[in-house]
């Protein structure tokens, strides 16, 4: 299946040749500036909407539809056309709208703490399956403009490379995001960030380290027995040098494990080399995973550590946790298939 949004305007020029230029802009306007289906598309008419509606179907079928925090978090777990199943959520703020979405069905990484990890790996998505979890969520959030996407939904977008790349050049090119508001988020796969480096697009690459010594990590980050910690610092020096950007590392507290003097010193000095900020996150529960997260002294102990070493450091916010839509919480599914999901909100 190939979705309306993996075409450009210059294909879609050549799928209506018949038709006058101007439905060509009018199309393109309805889709990429408006956010709308081609059903809704009333400006062209009604007879091309059918032919078209024909032609492209919906990549994205609503399993579920979920909210907390107040209505400010939202997320859809939504089937596939084989089946298989994602989740995308929508976060509201007061200075930007936010939408996390998923670049595969489920995860082929293993990290212990992450629910999508433990759910197992189905396929890759499409740039048309990425590109609709967005325009789906720019139509949920109203009157509001969805000012920022990150991929920090299920799977780890730099082993979909081609299809996170093509899908960040449509969201900028064709929707007009800037692509400083746009989030690649990866576990360290290293030639891809050097290769994402050469891109051209001055995005932002969040890396989530967890641990800054190779033993804790391999545990943690499988991924790290294949790219250690020396390999992924030589990726992450030429993502600075080559785009100029900074780099964000995310590091999901856990008690007892990463959350140590030692991990303080250990992660400053990582950073700090290559002047990154750092996200601290309180791990969030899984129900793999039985460790828990740091308590809240414990997280501010460890983001104060990080200040006095002269890291700069934020702490991130948890949202959506009551409808399991928070960070490393996205796997309603069974190795990408629908599970009972029960309907919440609050």
């Amino acid at each position: 299946m190939t979705s309306v949004f993996e075409y450009s305007k210059e294909e879609l020029a050549e799928l209506l040749i018949d038709e006058p230029r101007y439905r060509v802009e009018q199309l393109w306007h309805g889709l990429w500036n408006e956010a709308l289906g081609i059903d809704e598309v009333t400006t062209i008419p009604k007879a091309l909407r059918q032919r078209l509606g024909e032609q492209f179907v919906s990549a994205l079928t609503v399993l579920n539809d979920v909210q907390s925090d107040r209505g400010a978090t939202r997320k859809w777990v939504f089937a596939l056309h084989d089946g298989a199943t994602i989740e995308t959520v929508l976060m509201t703020y007061e200075d930007r709208v936010t939408v996390c979405v998923s670049s595969q069905a489920g995860c082929a990484m293993g990290c212990t703490f992450c629910a999508t990890g433990q759910a197992g790996f189905t396929r890759q998505l499409s740039v048309g399956e990425v590109v609709e979890q967005v325009m789906f969520a720019a139509r949920a959030a109203g009157s509001r403009r969805l000012s920022n996407v990150v991929f920090m939904g299920m799977g780890e977008p730099l082993a979909n490379y081609q299809v996170t790349v093509n899908a960040l050049r449509h969201l900028h090119d064709y929707r007009g995001l800037s692509a400083r508001h746009l989030t690649v988020s990866t576990v360290g796969v290293a030639p891809a960030i050097e290769r994402l480096a050469r891109e051209g697009l001055p995005l932002t690459l969040a890396v989530s380290l967890h641990a800054a010594n190779d033993e804790t990590r391999n545990e943690l980050v499988p991924l790290n027995r294949r790219y250690p910690l020396e390999r992924l610092r030589e990726a992450c020096e030429y993502w600075v040098s080559t785009t100029s950007r900074r780099l964000s590392f995310e590091w999901a507290l856990i008690d007892g494990v990463n959350d140590t003097d030692q991990a303080i010193e250990e992660l400053a000095r990582y950073a700090y080399a290559l002047g990154a900020h750092v996200n601290l996150i309180p791990l969030n529960p899984t129900p793999g995973y039985l460790v828990r997260g740091s308590p809240e002294q414990r997280v501010r102990e460890f983001r104060d550590g990080l200040e006095a070493s002269g890291i700069n450091v934020t702490v991130r916010n948890t949202r959506g946790r009551s409808i399991d839509a928070a960070c490393g919480q996205l796997a309603s599914v069974t190795n990408a298939k629908r599970r009972s999901i029960p309907v919440r909100s609050n």
